[in-house]
């Protein structure tokens, strides 16, 4: 088997972030007395969170920061005198206890149960770790890797050799990273030179100078692209 380690990302890799998202956001509005929020303020906290995640990967924010700061830049934006700190704390508690699988996922890992998994995540720790806890895949990973609890974030390479120091894995040669965002995935593995896929199931267009090794659809060709590995060794 040329790949013996896959890692995996897991928003809007394994699961759907979309959804998780959104749910987190209404129940945390809701118990805000604002039963209406999400209608009337996805859309700008949607803009203000990307901005913030964008500013996370090119280090020029953390996520201590970032946990805050979205809902400080929304309620200003938006004139409610609400505690962002505090409503960040009640929607990151919300948030981990949404667990919405990809569809394919789970059949997908019991094709490649030969396999080594781990998982690699920008996200916060709590929320990570409570949400794959929450699924069908919690003893899958043999590590949950986030960026809260190594200081690095994807696409730095520190966090890439920091997940294969944990998996005892010298060989780059025989990992694997598989995710959706070709900034952060595609683009931490390719700095730390392990071989990638981009997991592209809307076939958005790639405008990037960022070059995956394998881009896929659906996660029979995931299965398919190890598993030709291990007939061609065969």
């Amino acid at each position: 088997m040329k790949y013996d380690v896959l890692i995996f990302d897991l928003d809007d890799t394994l699961f759907d972030f979309g959804m998780t998202e959104k749910n987190a956001l209404h129940h945390s509005f809701t118990e805000y007395g604002l039963p209406n929020g999400l209608a009337d303020y996805l859309a700008s906290y949607k803009a203000i969170s990307k901005v913030l995640w964008d500013d996370l990967e090119h280090g020029r924010t953390t996520l201590d920061v970032l946990k805050v700061e979205r809902f400080k830049r929304l309620f200003t934006g938006h004139e409610l005198d609400i505690d962002a700190e505090a409503f960040g704390y009640k929607y990151l508690e919300n948030l981990g206890k949404e667990v919405h699988m990809i569809d394919g996922v789970e059949e997908m890992f019991a094709n490649l149960s030969d396999c080594r998994f781990a998982l690699l995540t920008n996200g916060f720790k709590d929320v990570q770790h409570a949400r794959i806890g929450g699924s069908t895949l919690k003893d899958l990973f043999e590590v949950l890797i986030t960026s809260e609890e190594t200081g690095f974030q994807k696409p730095q390479a520190e966090i890439f050799a920091y997940t294969l120091g944990k998996l005892q894995m010298p060989s780059k040669s025989r990992v694997l990273m598989i995710g959706d965002s070709l900034s952060s995935d595609i683009q931490g593995g390719n700095n730390f030179g392990i071989d990638t896929c981009w997991f592209n199931p809307h076939r958005k267009d790639n405008g990037t100078g960022i070059q995956p090794t394998y881009e896929i659809q659906s996660w029979d060709e995931l299965v398919e692209i190890v598993l030709k590995h291990v007939m061609e060794v065969k």
